[in-house]
């Protein structure tokens, strides 16, 4: 299963494969023609009330994690979709942060790729590698 993350302002490529806008909200400064998204899950988006919480600070990234995971738990007919497509080709997940490797599109790839961990989102696995 290929999963990739990329930010929605990087030139689409074919290698790319589906392309899937993972933010709640629609990122600044770019159409929707250029973002050339196949498809947007807003609904597998970190709630509102932990986006602003998490307000892309460093030090949070850890627990923002672990609570972006419990969130996701409540998604996993969402997560079964996507993850079907990711085992039919590349999925590229589309993201609007600057930091590459603290971010949502991050954690939804590590699900993605390793499935939810059981019990508490901590106790199961160790911080992924990029």
């Amino acid at each position: 299963m290929e999963v990739q993350t990329k930010r929605v302002y990087e030139a689409p490529a074919a290698a790319d494969g589906t392309r899937i806008l993972i933010d709640r909200l629609w990122p600044r400064g770019i159409s929707r023609e250029e973002a050339r998204i196949d498809g947007w899950e807003r609904e597998l988006a970190p709630s509102r009330e932990l986006r602003i919480w998490f307000s892309h600070q460093p030090e949070r990234f850890a627990q923002f994690r672990l609570s972006y995971i419990e969130e996701l738990r409540r998604q996993r007919p969402r997560l079964s979709a996507l993850r079907a497509r990711a085992r039919a080709g590349a999925l590229t997940l589309l993201y609007g942060a600057r930091d590459r490797d603290r971010n949502n599109a991050v954690v939804l790839a590590e699900v993605l790729r390793r499935g939810l961990p059981r019990g508490s989102a901590g106790s199961a696995w160790a911080e992924a590698p990029r």
